[in-house]
């Protein structure tokens, strides 16, 4: 079965985000002062091949896990669908 997975990855919400705070100033200068915070992170989309939606999710963990993100400061969420 083939299958897409979406995969969010962010900063640590304690951690600083330089990135998203120049966004947000940039923001507040161009008048959008009701911008409270801005967080930036990375969006993957990733195509795969397994036997059952559950060998599926374990993959796309195993994969964020040790290859997407650096644990120490970045989190990571995704969803899964079957390609059509």
């Amino acid at each position: 079965m083939r299958f897409v997975a979406e995969i969010d990855i962010m900063p640590l919400p304690n951690l600083l985000d330089p990135q998203g705070k120049t966004v947000r100033n940039t923001l507040h200068s161009l008048q959008y002062s009701n911008v409270i915070d801005v967080r930036i992170g990375k969006h993957i989309t990733l195509s795969l091949e397994a036997d059952s939606e559950d060998q599926a999710k374990q993959m796309v963990k195993d994969i964020s896990e040790k290859v997407l993100i650096n644990p120490i400061v970045q989190y990571y969420t995704f969803t899964l669908k079957e390609a059509e």
